[in-house]
């Protein structure tokens, strides 16, 4: 989320907002209600939260509140999570994210870290069960409402995701059979951020540069790899639909705060953040990483954008 010059902060907040809604609107068709508590109790810790870190503080609230910035981590980070995750993840994730990953550094603007993404992190860290069992089915309202708020079991209702099957090296041909089923939906869900973050490109409110070379980032690394030995991994498209991917292309790498700011830099950082997401999926302890990728390249910003300012007109 870069800039434009004629919407102030709260209208580019809401824009991203909009442009979720295709995505979030297919991640609720294909596994139900989940989605939608996990949104409105994230929302909700978000606006309490920060209002009384700022009161302690002994800041403004409103004005603060009222820039959307807050809503949208929330909405980021309880979209990310699994929908059968209990209350109290997303309460607590969200919590760390406005706390550490905002408030603590001086609120927005100066933050260097994204914070959706350092409240995933922390999650994944901590809570490794709640974060890798994710809903197999659609989950009515009351099903939904019962697992929410663990007045149910889940065991019926989730599944690894098909980033588990692969890091636990199942067999390819395993693999091609659960595609046919994981792709509808995943394609779907990618194509509705997709989508979003094209909207968000032509009104100006990202630049192109990030998205795309993040993209070619998971491309170029993924192709290698399959043309290295196409028997144990997995075809560069798996990467492109599973997990983050378009979530982390369009709404989360492009984060104003915390991604890199100029032209050649956002092409490096994006390319590396794409390259670190499947490496990290491939060789490292965890199934998805668009978080670490991103968190990881949040602390080399400085450097790049050092490195990659244009030179001044006229030298």
């Amino acid at each position: 989320m870069m800039h434009s010059g004629v919407l102030n902060t709260n209208q580019i907040m809401r824009q991203v907002i909009y442009a979720l809604a295709l995505g979030i609107i297919a991640s609720y068709y294909f596994f139900g209600w989940g989605i939608v508590f996990q949104i409105v109790l994230g929302v909700a810790t978000a606006i309490v939260v920060e209002s009384a870190f700022l009161r302690i503080r002994k800041l403004p609230i409103k004005p603060a509140i009222s820039d959307g910035s807050a809503v949208l981590s929330a909405i980021l980070l309880a979209i990310s999570i699994p929908s059968i995750a209990p209350w109290w993840i997303v309460v607590v994730g969200v919590s760390f994210a406005i706390v550490f990953g905002k408030q603590l550094y001086g609120g927005l603007g100066n933050n260097p870290f994204n914070p959706a993404m350092l409240g995933y992190a922390f999650l994944l860290i901590s809570y490794p069960l709640q974060m890798t069992t994710w809903a197999s089915e659609f989950l009515s309202f009351s099903q939904g409402f019962d697992v929410f708020f663990n007045l149910s079991s889940i065991d019926g209702l989730s599944g690894a995701t098909r980033l588990d099957d692969v890091k636990t090296q199942l067999s390819l041909g395993y693999l091609v059979h659960e595609l046919q089923i994981y792709s509808i939906s995943q394609s779907l869900i990618s194509i509705g951020f997709l989508l979003g973050g094209l909207y968000l490109i032509t009104r100006g409110i990202i630049f192109w540069h990030i998205p795309v070379a993040f993209m070619l980032g998971i491309l170029t690394t993924s192709i290698l790899l399959f043309i290295s030995d196409s028997q144990f991994y997995v075809p560069p498209q798996f990467h492109l639909i599973s997990g983050g991917t378009m979530l982390g292309a369009f709404f989360i790498a492009t984060d104003p705060v915390s991604a890199s700011t100029t032209p050649k830099g956002r092409l490096v950082y994006g390319f590396l953040i794409g390259v670190l997401i499947v490496v990290i999926r491939v060789f490292g302890g965890y199934p998805d990483s668009v978080a670490f990728a991103v968190l990881l390249m949040n602390m080399t910003v400085p450097l790049i954008d050092t490195y990659t300012q244009p030179k001044v007109f006229g030298r």
